[in-house]
């Protein structure tokens, strides 16, 4: 199994305010659904909130530590261990956040695909600190703002050497 974070951080780790994310780029969403599509993806409850229902032809597995939570379309467990054994038949995985499941996640993630959006931004959650004696970076692919995207932003692979 390949244990991979999907995360896009402004230049000072911002992901989100408020359960939100802060910025709106098309094409870093049509990034994610690529990426994504027809695997299974980790989230934290407050990440599922968020995005409001299961994502589409992908598995939703939902980490909560509300013992009594149901989520018709998603699997419900306690801790990343149980969602990493759970679907550790899965090929790749994807972590989606939040910035305490990113945290929890960190030790056992293989690969990250990092948007960085270049820009500092106020926030409440933050990705963790990215140890580049531990990572790695093996693509990267600028985009500049166009119509739709008002900001730049860099699509990087990261590797655990």
């Amino acid at each position: 199994m390949i244990v991979t974070i999907v995360v896009a951080i402004g230049e000072n780790n911002a992901i989100g305010k408020d359960n939100e994310l802060l910025w709106y780029l098309p094409k870093d969403l049509r990034h994610f659904k690529t990426i994504t599509n027809g695997h299974t993806l980790i989230m934290g409850r407050k990440t599922f909130e968020s995005v409001k229902k299961p994502l589409p032809n992908r598995r939703n597995i939902i980490i909560t530590r509300n013992p009594d939570l149901e989520i018709d379309g998603a699997e419900v467990v306690h801790t990343i261990e149980d969602a990493l054994e759970i679907s550790k038949e899965d090929g790749e995985v994807f972590i989606i956040g939040g910035a305490e499941i990113y945290k929890m996640a960190m030790k056992h993630t293989d690969k990250i695909y990092l948007t960085v959006v270049h820009e500092n931004f106020e926030a409440d959650a933050f990705f963790p600190e990215i140890d580049k004696n531990i990572w790695m970076e093996t693509a990267s692919e600028k985009h500049l703002p166009d119509e739709k995207n008002n900001l730049s932003f860099t699509f990087s692979t990261l590797e655990r050497k």
